[in-house]
């Protein structure tokens, strides 16, 4: 009787026990070593193919061979249900294996939420809009650092994508104010954009992002310099935004910054190089934006300890990041009469 006992225990314990602690722990391995389990034996691999919560993410970043690697993992059963694919930096993939996925591949890529195809620079339009329409769920895109795509691109991402709500443009040079036109009218709902150093945007492509795209949380701005101080004005009506980079906004005054201080969520703000600012903008920031953690006044020489007097009133608890290096106009300060300031001061940077 203990004998027969003793037998269905080690029947469940392999059967239910292990099955599950395998999971658990492959859950936590990365894409390389999950692949090595699957080698160990038919059983283990069996058991671990079984779940598919263990294949919903594909890693290829920085990985040579990345196309064919792509095209060969989708045609596994396991990834029928994949969620989110990385190719950041990954070599040797081009517009024909995202044609070559779409032929062959249609059926696993229907329910892909993240697509990560930053730094692929051998992607151009047409790969997009064969990608794209084989990616009918597509939440986050990615494509930072392309210069082949252009706004035909975003033509055929907001045609067949309509749920994308995280956008990262950065680095797109070919971007025109009708991509970004495109983007405004099909993605109100959009809450994370970056623009970084997308440098034939004008007003106009600002201007209908700002008025239309009114669920934005964050907005990155950075490295873009021909913007209106009245078009950063229109920042403002942005309820819901929580980051905001400026950097190098020459063109944004006080009274700009001031109507972006109507953001009350902003939590992080990078007013870096903004050098036509001073402490009327940063003291108007302060007693509007009282949650702000992180905020760069870096190289910013009109502003004095006036504005960190003010910021040290309306926002001392909350910031943990501050960088006033090259504000001339700021003394320098011991880390103990900065704590003082700001009690919860995690990173400073002071001008020597």
């Amino acid at each position: 009787m203990e004998a027969v006992e003793g037998e269905t225990e080690e029947l469940t314990w392999s059967r239910e026990t292990v099955p599950k602690v395998l999971k658990l722990v492959s859950s936590r391995l990365s894409q390389k070593d999950l692949i090595s389990v699957l080698l160990v034996s038919p059983w283990l691999n069996r058991t671990l193919v079984s779940c598919p919560s263990l294949w919903l993410t594909l890693d290829f970043r920085e990985m040579n061979n990345a196309g064919n690697r792509l095209a060969v993992a989708l045609s596994l059963p396991r990834y029928r249900h994949i969620k989110q694919i990385n190719l950041e930096f990954a070599q040797d993939i081009e517009d024909k294996h995202l044609e070559l996925v779409k032929g062959k591949c249609l059926d696993s890529l229907q329910n892909l939420e993240s697509l990560n195809l930053n730094g692929c620079q051998k992607i151009s339009d047409k790969g997009i809009e064969a990608i794209t329409s084989a990616c009918p769920k597509l939440k986050v895109f990615s494509i930072y650092w392309n210069v082949r795509v252009t706004d035909v691109g975003l033509t055929h991402l907001v045609k067949n994508c309509k749920h994308v709500i995280d956008l990262n443009l950065s680095g797109c040079k070919n971007i025109s104010d009708r991509g970004l036109q495109l983007v405004a009218e099909h993605y109100p709902e959009l809450e994370f954009l970056n623009l970084t150093r997308c440098v034939k945007l004008t007003d106009y492509g600002l201007q209908q992002i700002l008025m239309k795209c009114s669920s934005l949380r964050s907005l990155n701005l950075y490295a873009l310099s021909s913007f209106s101080n009245e078009t950063y004005k229109k920042i403002s009506l942005l309820s819901y935004l929580e980051f905001l980079d400026l950097c190098g906004a020459q063109n944004l005054l006080d009274d700009g910054l001031a109507c972006i201080a109507k953001c009350k969520r902003l939590v992080s703000l990078n007013l870096t190089w903004c050098t036509s600012i001073t402490d009327v903008g940063v003291i108007a920031t302060a007693e509007g934006c009282t949650s702000l953690e992180f905020l760069s006044l870096f190289g910013i020489v009109r502003v004095t300890d006036k504005c960190l007097e003010a910021l040290s009133r309306s926002c001392s608890h909350k910031i943990t990041t501050l960088d006033v290096n090259g504000c001339i106009g700021i003394k320098r300060r011991s880390r103990d009469e900065l704590l003082q300031l700001f009690p919860n001061l995690k990173c400073f940077k002071v001008h020597s």
